[in-house]
């Protein structure tokens, strides 16, 4: 490899880590005043980028031939996204506010399936491809290699960016409140300032940020519908790496993550992924907090309060209740035919697999944004044995569920290091690895074309796997509410509340976070083996962002700290996601409302909302 190949890896990772730059930096200002980690983040780029692109291509192409008018149409396309984002502050993220991060995350992600589908409403489905930026280009000659002058230029913007915020933050009285907002934002209101407005223009700021990135890309790639989850996830990688909170950080992350994903793409194309996350891996590893987060404060976001698991001392009558309406909510679906079947079925697979979430999440607080990492190695691990061994459904079932603690065995080390968003985005990068693995290992996996003829279930013993899959959904329902009541579940849950008097009082907190984690992913193993068997196929899709999403639906819909809340998530989300499907063409967006809805009235989920009405009622009568 010659040098002047080796500077040309260099100024294209920098100019990457440009667009990473300004995406890293709106995240980064929206959580630093609002304390709320905005998922929805890349829709804000793609917002930019799909506005910018019709506006110089099919609205006005007269635009495209000036190079004035083309920064103008890009300067519009951030506007736009910065209004946009002004209204999801004022209507959603306001209301979010000192919410537990986790719920921020989901209420967000129902925010982008709403702006996924508004914008496949307004833009179409197919691609845009805009013209080059008038004047730049051109390409010069590095020793003998061309290097485009249009990066050129957009390399050095990341440097103009942060300068610029340095200068917004330190001399201007509106950087200078966003400043203390971010450190006191309660102190601050006591002084006489609406941080109000504070917030809205910080959230502006920060999606104008995101909308000016995506439109910027357009001189360089085409703008298209996939573009906000594949951004948003490198995003978090650069702002959990540089630390939260922290804009220097966010750009040392930047240049590192572009550099990291440069060289990934010339020497190993393959694992260039790979390399993303085990680059921000190492560094959480050793810095738990970042690069330049504060130490001793891994965990920024609201911590929420000492929770008990409901319903776990319902009466005798009353568990008898719910057990017969699970049954005979099962045997209606298996007498409605195959279509119904099949629904039960899925729904049930993806209840356990939301329990596997909720011993960790709800017992001890661990939160997991890849727990589609251990779902998918059980479905791998069954589909392969199956293969390969001619392994028989229990034996396959037992391989997954090994393979998904092994790997969380080898992996609990990072866990008891971790809290928080941190944690959500250590285990975030495991899921990708997986997947990425999954993708490209097509010797042991298929690639893209998948596991597929499983016979683990044939046609005779479809009955028995439906009886099976109920039996066991119940039968993990009562190990739950056993671990929640047995000591080893009250320390769980001590070091959920309160971690250092937990710490203090001389519980082994390590030991036990590592135990309850190893057996979420067991259990996730397990569901994954039964998701193949069930299927009769296995796609990387099983490891994807949107498994973990739905892991996490699940059991936020119904209740994180809810006995049949897993249940309750489980059956709502199959049910919404096949009924809109099948009837509306943008049911995607309807079930993100409907998330933001429920995140806002019932952050704790659906089961609690009857105890919140009550509260809200008693208030009502308490007040003069």
């Amino acid at each position: 490899m010659t040098a002047s190949l080796s500077l040309v890896q260099v100024l294209g990772g920098l100019s990457y880590a440009s667009t990473l730059f300004l995406m890293a930096a709106g995240l980064t200002l929206i959580f630093g005043v609002t304390r709320i980690v905005n998922f929805a983040h890349g829709s804000f780029f793609m917002l930019g980028a799909l506005f910018t692109a019709h506006w110089v291509t099919n609205w006005f192409p007269a635009w495209g031939e000036s190079a004035g008018m083309y920064l103008l149409a890009m300067v519009m396309g951030a506007a736009v996204a910065a209004l946009v984002g002004g209204l999801a502050e004022v209507l959603l993220l306001r209301r979010m506010v000192g919410v537990p991060e986790l719920y921020q995350l989901v209420a967000t992600f129902g925010l982008t399936l709403a702006l996924h589908d508004a914008m496949r409403f307004s833009f179409g489905n197919g691609e845009v491809f805009a013209p080059r930026f008038p004047g730049l280009k051109g390409a010069v000659d590095l020793g003998g290699e061309l290097f485009p002058v249009y990066q050129l230029v957009l390399m050095l913007l990341g440097p103009l960016v942060w300068l610029g915020l340095h200068l917004l933050l330190t001399r201007t009285l509106f950087g200078q409140r966003l400043r203390a907002a971010t450190q006191d934002r309660e102190m601050l209101g006591a002084l006489g300032v609406n941080p109000k407005p504070l917030m809205l223009g910080a959230v502006m700021l920060g999606c104008g940020l995101a909308g000016l990135a995506g439109a910027l890309q357009m001189p360089r790639e085409p703008a298209h519908l996939q573009m906000d989850m594949a951004m948003i996830v490198e995003t978090f990688v650069v702002v959990v790496t540089g630390g939260l909170g922290s804009i220097g950080g966010a750009f040392a992350a930047a240049v590192l993550i572009g550099l990291v994903h440069a060289l990934g793409i010339a020497w190993l194309p393959q694992a260039t992924l790979v390399l993303v996350f085990l680059t921000m891996a190492l560094v959480l590893v050793f810095r738990p907090q970042g690069l330049a987060g504060r130490a001793g404060t891994p965990d920024a976001g609201a911590r929420e309060p000492a929770q008990v698991f409901r319903g776990l001392h319902l009466s005798t009558p009353a568990t008898a209740l719910a057990v017969i309406t699970l049954l005979a909510l099962a045997a209606w679906a298996w007498a409605g035919g195959p279509y119904w079947q099949t629904l039960a079925l899925d729904a049930m697979v993806l209840v356990l697999f939301g329990i596997s979430l909720q011993a960790m999440m709800g017992l001890a607080g661990l939160v997991s944004f890849g727990h589609a990492a251990y779902f998918a190695l059980g479905a791998y691990g069954a589909a392969l044995s199956h293969l390969h061994w001619g392994a028989s459904l229990p034996v396959a079932a037992a391989v997954g569920m090994a393979a998904a603690a092994t790997l969380a065995a080898l992996f609990g080390a990072a866990v008891v290091r971790s809290a928080g968003v941190y944690l959500a985005m250590l285990s975030l990068a495991l899921a990708q690895v997986v997947w990425a693995a999954a993708s490209q290992w097509v010797a042991l996996t298929g690639g893209d074309n998948g596991l597929i003829g499983l016979r683990l279930v044939t046609a005779e013993g479809q009955g028995a796997f439906y009886l099976g899959l109920v039996a066991l959904t119940l039968a993990c329902l009562w190990l739950l509410r056993r671990l929640a009541l047995s000591v080893q579940g009250a320390a769980l849950q001590a070091l959920r509340d309160a971690p250092l008097r937990a710490q203090a009082s001389g519980l082994p907190v390590n030991a036990l976070k590592y135990r309850v984690f190893v057996l979420s992913a067991a259990l996730a193993g397990l569901a994954g083996a039964l998701f193949a068997a069930h299927k009769g196929a296995v796609f990387p899709s099983a490891a994807g962002v949107a498994m973990s999403v739905d892991a996490l639906l699940v059991v936020l819909l119904g209740g994180v700290h809810q006995w049949w809340g897993a249940v309750t998530g489980g059956l709502l989300l199959s049910y919404l996601s096949a009924e809109l499907g099948r009837e509306l063409s943008y049911w995607r967006g309807l079930l993100g409302l409907a998330i933001m809805l429920i995140m806002v009235a019932a952050p704790s989920g659906l089961l609690s909302l009857p105890r919140r009405l009550r509260q809200l009622r008693v208030q009502s009568k308490v007040a003069p």
